[in-house]
């Protein structure tokens, strides 16, 4: 039976539990349970706190999990990103009060306050700074008020609250991060079990970007049509009752679907109608 860590809580939780339902998964029903069995689909699913995760995989006891890219590095566990989510999207940045520093050589011989040591400390080695690092549990805009250090790290989405601190972001993206799926570095890449459960994610994630789309055309247009949904190999083309028109279905990326339309009608496409996938396999 496959073993699968499953966020307990936190913005990860949601959308994890949801995917999973999405790939034909059993899930919990009550925020209380820790664990669960899917005797079905062969899996066992672990609810436990997202910064556990990566070690919990990494010391074999359980075969995958699903936790962030940032917490993956901030652990510094043996295990290693095999498949992305494109859910839970930060980004890692460098701030401070204006006029303190332009990037990261800038911050040699300075103290840095985050909730993420590991990652800074891997990013500032890597960079071949030497600066301090204080762990904090949050809250990590205070600590330049306080005096505890000079900079922060942490994670930047509008900038809202670094701005209402009087503070700005500087220099490159420390890194970017997201939901993932984990296993133990090493691990057997070609375990059938592990195989199909990404292939189901894979699945969830190619039918949540793409869309069918059907309609009508005339055969002196086909050509123009097609260029417009090429498809995934190619659209499939059938003869209608009424001589010289054709159906067409092809996938199309989900964003476009809307002006694909458009330039579908404009050429004289008809009947053009999406309708949403909710599983595949490519």
């Amino acid at each position: 039976m496959l073993r699968i860590a499953v966020p307990n809580k936190g913005s990860l939780s949601g959308p994890a539990a949801e995917m999973l339902h999405e790939a034909g998964y059993q899930q919990r029903r009550e925020s209380k349970e820790l664990r669960i069995v899917d005797p079905e689909n062969e899996v066992e699913f672990f609810y436990l706190r997202p910064r556990d995760i990566a070690i919990y995989v990494s010391s074999g006891r359980l075969d995958i999990g699903i936790t962030g890219r940032d917490l993956l590095i901030d652990s510094g566990a043996d295990a290693e990103e095999i498949l992305p989510l494109g859910f839970a999207r930060s980004t890692f940045r460098f701030a401070a009060k204006p006029g303190t520093a332009n990037g990261i050589e800038d911050l040699k011989g300075r103290t840095v306050a985050t909730s993420y040591e590991g990652i800074v400390q891997k990013h500032l080695a890597d960079s071949g700074v030497d600066a301090s690092v204080v762990h904090l549990d949050g809250a990590v805009e205070t600590a330049i008020e306080l005096g505890v250090a000079e900079v922060i790290a942490d994670v930047v989405e509008t900038g809202t609250s670094l701005r209402n601190a009087g503070l700005e972001v500087f220099g490159e993206p420390i890194m970017k991060s997201e939901a993932i799926v984990v296993r133990r570095t090493g691990a057997d890449a070609e375990e059938p079990k592990v195989q199909q459960f990404l292939r189901r994610l894979q699945g969830v994630l190619v039918a949540r970007t793409y869309v069918m789309m059907d309609y009508d055309c005339r055969v002196e247009q086909l050509e123009k049509a097609v260029a417009l949904t090429p498809g995934l190999e190619s659209p499939t083309v059938s003869p209608l009752h009424n001589e010289g028109w054709v159906a067409v279905r092809a996938m199309v990326p989900a964003k476009e679907a809307q002006r694909i339309m458009d330039d579908l009608y404009a050429i004289g496409a008809r009947a053009i109608l999406t309708t949403a996938i909710h599983a595949c396999r490519l």
